[in-house]
């Protein structure tokens, strides 16, 4: 028995939590070492059922994990591994192993979480595009669960930037992809980022993983920033869970008509920080994320909240913006004035508005904001 079999085997046994599993390694040098040592060693220590459950344990038993291991592209990142996910290490119940289908040195980049409702609005969906595709360009890393709604929009978002990464932390075994609706974008996560599972091939998708999941979500990041949730939503539990961790918690506020906001108000009112543009974000997790690079200098370089710069702002953005002058307009005008579709200018207006070149006023109205460019 080698050294990853041990640990996939530890990885399968009932009632034994991550931090457990790190004291035991500590004790005994090894997984290979912890198994031989026997029921005598571990009594005491684990649960009956622990006990017993490793006391039979066989090499068969992972096979199937060792299999899917052998495929391209596919890591277990343990608890004592050096590409171990720092932030991670800082939870009370950090899981003994991450299966990683993708890149696993994105565990150490500095991650935003984005979560959000399932059916979100429209506006709530092409926010957390917008807010993604922005702030991955910048260098953060987006994480989420590849749920339908606000999850797949943001890891769209991430995967729109030219220079952007993603995470999905998935509730069920890498082997398949829960919800079905999202298999295309899993698999292009996959090339452009990581799938990252606490839960061994084979394990199917069961309520209570995914609590357990958002823990993890919430763990990888600096910061969780809410983008529409009702008040019962799953996403508010990635956000307690977030602030419990200690990490900085976002919410992005919307109309008090809107069913979608009110979860984000609550949020807010309980003291997470208010967003209305990335700039918001980046000046508060910049410092941290720096700080985090400076201890895994490996990684790619840190978050810059400069703006977009001139030479980076594409034609059909400098036609929009010619189009706007400097007087408030309205969409339909832009829409007349620059030959482009309604959807198109309402893009890129968020898009300016969060690079702080556009300003919304009352009324649907913008106008440029800073000097001519």
């Amino acid at each position: 028995m080698d050294e990853q079999c041990a640990y996939l085997i530890l990885l399968r046994a009932p009632a034994l939590s991550g931090a457990q599993l790190f004291e035991l390694l500590t004790q005994h040098g090894s997984a290979v070492a912890l198994l031989k040592a026997g029921p005598a060693a571990w009594r005491g220590q684990l649960a009956p059922a622990t006990c017993e459950f490793l006391a039979a344990a066989q090499v068969e038993l992972v096979d199937a994990d060792r299999r899917w291991l052998d495929a391209d592209g596919h890591h277990l990142v343990t608890l004592n591994d050096s590409t171990y996910p720092a932030l991670l290490k800082q939870l009370p119940d950090p899981p003994a192993g991450l299966f990683v289908s993708g890149n696993p040195l994105l565990l150490g980049t500095p991650q935003l979480a984005m979560v959000g409702s399932r059916n979100p609005t429209p506006y709530g969906r092409q926010n957390a595009e917008a807010f993604a595709r922005h702030l991955s360009g910048c260098g953060l890393t987006i994480t989420s669960g590849l749920a339908a709604g606000i999850d797949a929009a943001s890891h769209r978002g991430a995967l729109q930037s030219n220079e952007g990464f993603t995470v999905a932390v998935c509730g069920t075994g890498l082997d398949s992809v829960y919800p079905r609706s999202s298999e295309a974008l899993a698999r292009e996560i996959e090339q452009r980022g990581a799938l990252v599972s606490e839960y061994p091939p084979g394990t199917p998708p069961r309520k209570h993983h995914f609590p357990r999941r958002n823990r993890l979500i919430s763990g990888l990041s600096l910061g969780t920033i809410i983008v529409e949730a009702t008040p019962g939503s799953g996403s508010l539990i990635t956000a307690r869970l977030a602030a419990d961790q200690g990490r900085e918690v976002f919410a992005i506020p919307g109309s008090i008509h809107n069913p979608m906001s009110k979860g984000c108000h609550q949020l807010i009112r309980q003291g997470a920080k208010l967003v209305d543009s990335a700039e918001d974000i980046l000046c508060e997790l910049g410092p941290l994320a720096a700080t985090l690079r400076n201890h895994s200098p490996s990684q790619p370089e840190a978050v810059d909240s400069a703006s977009i710069s001139q030479d980076r702002l594409d034609k059909d953005y400098k036609i929009l913006l010619d189009a706007l002058g400097f007087e408030p307009v309205g969409v339909d005008q832009l829409v007349a004035r620059s030959g482009f579709r309604a959807d198109s200018v309402a893009s890129m207006l968020l898009m300016l508005e969060l690079d702080g070149r556009v300003e919304s006023h009352p009324g649907g109205l913008y106008f440029r904001a800073g000097p001519p460019i």
